[in-house]
């Protein structure tokens, strides 16, 4: 008698363990806080345009967006970074026309090269921009037409290799080249990402933290199926994106027993959202686990002073001589965690940033890099790939195909 078991089952931590240590020798994104930045560093440094335009779409653009926002009042930029990520034909005007177009340096970044957004966007530009070296970036697999077409140009390619996910791609060439461009410190971003890679293999703090809410998360999926990460800094705008992109495309799949996995992201920003989606966390159905995220020190410390003595309003609301806002955004962020830990039945976890740094934000992302490869692990399924993307622009294609 043969017996097979084709069930779904929640498998151990160390099975998962074992599991992404193999995964490490496979892909790409586990090898990217070892990687020699000399040549993305040199290369940066000879672009001469003020303003670094990307065009991609996706995993192509969303992580540089996300790190590129946070830090981008920690320091005094000579560049600015903008980005052409989409095809709204509004966007694409509004970015063009706040640009000097001769000032400009474009990234054109997908990894088939063949990707419909950012290479008609290309085909826009190059009706006005001259195709040249000194105008151009290609962002791509070495082996993509648009690879050949750019070498054909004796135009610098950076390699995005074939094993990679966009989602994952943040510390690889579609992050790190536009980030070193507008000098952003890569090598202090690749810092922070081998204190949590080495932290997690080596099995010291960060191991338990994400194992923990990684197991949580898959053996309560059923009840709370909806994960909110509710942010405190409009800095973390287009990390909530990111994080949105990596959740949903990487989880969102069928598992081995054909069973459809579905864990839902939804980004937040405080506090604005606490005078709107707050309401439904509080008082809606508990199918919710929510996520804070405080930075401890914003580094702006403008204080809060009282409109003008002996003032009504001074009466009803009465604040502190020494606050600022750096305080009052972190009181605020206190006061909703202490009220749902007061409702005891919704599950969330606390997530404080010591600072606006790129260790600090390096540190945020490659965590939620790996706490969804151990999700992934656990519902045995494809994290990397995306099969119902594709699909959408497979049909794309063939509709573009019939106007020819």
């Amino acid at each position: 008698m043969k017996y097979e078991r084709g069930f779904y089952q929640i498998r151990s931590n160390d099975e998962i363990f074992d599991k992404l240590i193999k995964e490490r020798e496979v892909y790409e994104h586990y090898k990217f806080p070892y990687q020699d930045i000399s040549d993305i560093s040199k290369y940066a440094e000879s672009i001469s345009q003020k303003s670094i335009v990307v065009v991609g779409i996706g995993g192509s653009s969303l992580g540089a967006k996300a790190i590129y926002e946070f830090l981008l009042n920690h320091q005094h930029r000579t560049r600015n970074l903008y980005f052409l990520d989409t095809v709204d034909p509004q966007k694409i005007s509004k970015c063009i026309n706040t640009l000097s177009i001769k000032d400009a340096h474009f990234l054109i970044i997908s990894k088939s090269g063949i990707t419909i957004e950012p290479i008609s966007i290309f085909s826009y530009l190059s009706s006005f921009v001259k195709i040249c070296p000194k105008n151009f970036t290609f962002i791509t697999s070495l082996t993509s037409p648009l690879a050949k077409f750019a070498l054909a140009k004796k135009i610098k390619v950076f390699d995005i290799p074939n094993n990679l996910s966009g989602r994952f791609s943040i510390f690889g060439n579609a992050g790190l080249v536009p980030l070193a461009m507008v000098g952003i410190n890569i090598s202090n971003l690749l810092n922070g990402c081998r204190e949590i890679d080495e932290s997690f293999f080596n099995k010291s703090e960060h191991f338990e933290i994400i194992f923990n809410k990684a197991r949580f998360l898959v053996e309560n999926k059923s009840r709370f199926n909806i994960n909110i990460l509710f942010s405190y800094s409009e800095s973390l705008k287009s990390f909530n994106d990111w994080y949105s992109q990596l959740w949903a495309e990487s989880l969102g799949k069928k598992n081995i027993n054909e069973t459809r996995q579905a864990l839902t992201p939804i980004g937040l920003i405080g506090p604005t959202d606490q005078h709107s989606f707050l309401q439904l966390i509080m008082d809606g159905v508990r199918d919710k686990t929510v996520t804070f995220i405080k930075i401890n020190d914003h580094g702006q410390k403008s204080a809060i002073s009282a409109i003008e003595e002996n003032n009504d309003l001074n009466e009803i609301i009465q604040f502190p001589s020494h606050l600022n806002f750096n305080d009052l955004i972190n009181l605020q962020a206190e006061s909703t965690i202490e009220s749902l830990k007061r409702e005891k039945d919704i599950p969330y976890d606390v997530i404080t940033i010591e600072n606006v740094s790129e260790e600090s934000i390096a540190k945020l992302i490659y965590s939620y890099q790996i706490l969804v490869s151990c999700i992934g692990a656990f519902l045995q399924i494809d994290t990397y790939n995306q099969p119902g993307v594709e699909i959408g622009k497979n049909i794309l294609k063939r509709k573009l195909d019939q106007l020819i």
